[in-house]
């Protein structure tokens, strides 16, 4: 499922648009109330998608997609005249007021492309990259979600396929390396 980001400088609207979220199964990642906030959220989650309950004070919409636009999808729920304010064709966009039925409605919209995106692993490689994020849990004491950012990270910084250093440590830990 895609890491989701809640983000928005009004409490009263971060609160309502993780309550909709919650409720209707989508598991938050962050909310955020700073663009610091939501640019340290970006990094951890990798990818994902950013919701954003108007502008925030400091970060145009249009710099965080030109920063990050490979790796997240963002709704951009605001007035006309903020939205109209973005130049970037790959945020999506809801007018507020707005109903929750259309949020959620735009949220799985934004997480079939998220999906969509993601490479797919079959077979022998999936059981081994899920086999290396076990071992790194227990070894590291670390979350799935943070095994499968360091076994991301680490193939990305040296040019790999993930598979491939998932296979390495598999191998290590059995003591063949």
């Amino acid at each position: 499922m895609a890491r989701i980001v809640v983000a928005g400088a009004a409490e009263t609207a971060r609160e309502q648009l993780s309550r909709l979220l919650v409720y209707s199964g989508y598991p938050l990642f962050r909310c955020c109330a700073s663009e610091g906030e939501l640019r340290r959220a970006v990094d951890a989650c990798e990818d994902g998608i950013v919701i954003m309950a108007g502008a925030l004070p400091g970060l145009r919409p249009d710099e965080l997609i030109w920063d990050c636009g490979q790796r997240i999808e963002i709704l951009l729920i605001a007035k006309p005249e903020v939205l109209n304010e973005c130049e970037s064709e790959k945020i999506f966009r809801l007018p507020m007021p707005t109903s929750g039925q259309k949020v959620i409605g735009a949220v799985e919209m934004l997480v079939q492309l998220h999906q969509m995106r993601l490479p797919k692993r079959e077979g022998q490689d999936r059981e081994i990259v899920e086999q290396a994020k076990e071992i790194l849990m227990r070894q590291k004491r670390i979350t799935e979600p943070e095994a499968h950012r360091v076994l991301q990270k680490f193939a990305m910084d040296h040019g790999m396929k993930m598979a491939d250093y998932a296979a390495r440590i598999v191998a290590s830990s059995r003591g063949v390396e």
